[in-house]
């Protein structure tokens, strides 16, 4: 009896069994088939990063090649030192302001016209400054301008184009990438500005400058495609022909444009509005602070060294730039990799959670990953009270082997520490707010960059008047302190980083059903 009633089960079931089963494969292979952020394969992506990695050098390149001819620059214009360190600080005045304007527009008209602008400038600049007469001081520090203007935003669009092409798992290790090419610039620029000036004068500096940007220029010319999501969406759209590259073997596979709606053309938004955001303001602070403490390490090596080791010579003290710039190098890929990890980590952890039954509010696998239920702040921030720790041990140990004019090499290996957590702070904060504004990429990194260079800018103007009352090992012990003030601000990020966003979703919500 029992035998029967299962086996009229079995065919009650039967047709209810062949309605179900294709609606969920179905939905399978929707979820399969789901359409990527970017049509660029994961090459193509390297490729577009490392393109703006190298066109990303001369943000730094520009400045640190320039200082070991200050000395052969002052004895030909006539002036003190003080005179054309002049022309440094202003460089950092306008390297911090000129992103606000290049960035937003990159965010508004494109980031290749913008990148080759931005290049244009900087080697005009450099041929006004290799001819520029040693009786016109005034045009030297006009010319420094300009190309701060030129270089110092290109910093910024790099992390536009990181934010068009790239989703939050992967966003890391295109950031570590992309940074290689601002790191190399402490490393090669005061080696490349000492071998110029010694053997072809400081002219030779703008020269080279001039060429070598023009040739990144014709890079970009030649390969990069534009990315603004505002223009080209995922890059399926193909946009007139100032947006397309003269030789275009990345994004070869895209469809026919004929096939493909055109973006919604994006309405201005002012960059300085970024500042009325509390978790973005949080994370300027906190970043500023690290890296104008950074800084001011950089802009003393040549006085302390030469103080401490007085049988270097310029060109040695050039040398000892090496050991800061190769941390910054190493830790590039490293700390890429690492944040791809953490977040991955971090994602399947909560995958599990929900699978055993612990999600929140009906959550299931697939929501993990939403704007609204994944803690960004968290995953990004959780590992940088540990690199905070070992900055300010570096930073403090640093400024007492100098004071006590120890072996050397300590104050190097202190050199490639600082270098390796700088650049592990810095690059963790540039992926979090690309994280937290995406479409907003370049505007953003420019905030980060008028933060950062303008708290540099302060502190640099009087690190060697602290130096000359405290002495080194006092100097740093202040400024590791002042770092380690900064701490707290990665919890008031973690704490209301979820609810800003949450408020920022809800206007979004409101001025969109108002249309």
């Amino acid at each position: 009896m029992s035998s029967k009633s299962d086996e009229t089960a079995t065919r009650s079931t039967t047709p209810t069994d062949t309605l179900v089963t294709p609606t969920i494969l179905s939905e399978e292979k929707a979820e399969e088939t789901k359409k990527p952020f970017s049509i660029y394969t994961n090459r193509e992506k390297w490729l577009i990063v490392l393109i703006a990695s190298f066109a990303g050098l001369f943000s730094t390149l520009t400045v640190n090649i320039y200082l070991p001819a200050i000395p052969a620059m002052a004895a030909a214009f006539h002036k003190s030192t003080e005179l054309i360190n002049i022309t440094v600080t202003v460089y950092m005045a306008f390297q911090g302001i000129s992103p606000m304007f290049w960035g937003t527009m990159a965010d508004r008209v494109g980031r290749r016209p913008v990148f080759i602008a931005c290049l244009l400038v900087l080697s005009l600049a450099c041929v006004g400054l290799a001819l520029v007469p040693t009786d016109a001081y005034w045009l030297l520090v006009l010319l420094r301008c300009l190309q701060a203007a030129g270089s110092a935003s290109i910093i910024a669009l790099g992390a536009g184009v990181i934010g068009d092409i790239s989703e939050s798992f992967e966003r890391g290790g295109f950031v570590g990438l992309y940074s290689l090419g601002p790191m190399v610039g402490p490393v090669l620029g005061p080696v490349l500005g000492g071998l110029l000036a010694d053997n072809l004068g400081w002219r030779a500096i703008f020269w080279f400058l001039c060429i070598a940007s023009a040739v990144c220029a014709l890079t970009l010319v030649l390969f990069l495609p534009e990315t603004l999501r505002a223009l080209v969406g995922d890059g399926s759209y193909t946009p007139s022909a100032i947006y397309r590259p003269l030789l275009p073997i990345i994004g070869r596979h895209r469809p026919v444009a004929g096939d493909v709606e055109k973006p919604p053309k994006k309405p201005f938004i002012n960059p300085f509005m970024l500042f009325t955001y509390p978790d973005i303001v949080v994370i300027l602070i906190f970043n500023g602070i690290v890296y104008s403490v950074f800084y001011s390490v950089i802009a003393t090596i040549s006085v302390l060294f030469k103080q401490a080791y007085p049988y270097l010579n310029e060109f040695d003290i050039g040398l000892c730039f090496l050991a800061i710039g190769g941390g910054m190098i190493i830790a590039g890929p490293v700390i890429g990799k690492l944040l791809d990890r953490d977040y991955e980590s971090f994602k399947n952890k909560m995958i599990k959670k929900v699978n055993e039954g612990g999600g929140e509010n009906g959550m299931c696998a697939e929501d993990v990953t939403k704007e609204e239920n994944f803690p960004i702040e968290l995953v990004r921030l959780r590992t940088m009270p540990i690199f905070l720790g070992i900055f300010c041990m570096a930073t403090i140990g640093y400024g007492w082997c100098l004071q006590a004019k120890v072996s050397i090499a300590v104050p190097l290996i202190l050199h490639i520490c600082m270098g390796f957590v700088l650049t592990a702070v810095m690059n963790t904060s540039q992926t979090l707010i690309v994280d937290l504004m995406p479409a907003q990429g370049s505007s953003v990194a420019a905030c980060n960059n008028f933060v950062r260079c303008s708290l540099g800018a302060a502190l640099v103007a009087v690190i060697n008047i602290i130096d000359d009352a405290l002495r080194p090992g006092w100097t740093y012990v202040l400024l590791g302190g002042v770092c380690v003030l900064s701490a707290p601000l990665l919890y008031v990020s973690m704490r209301i980083g979820p609810k800003c966003r949450a408020k920022r979703r809800n206007e979004k919500a409101l001025v969109a059903s108002q249309v």
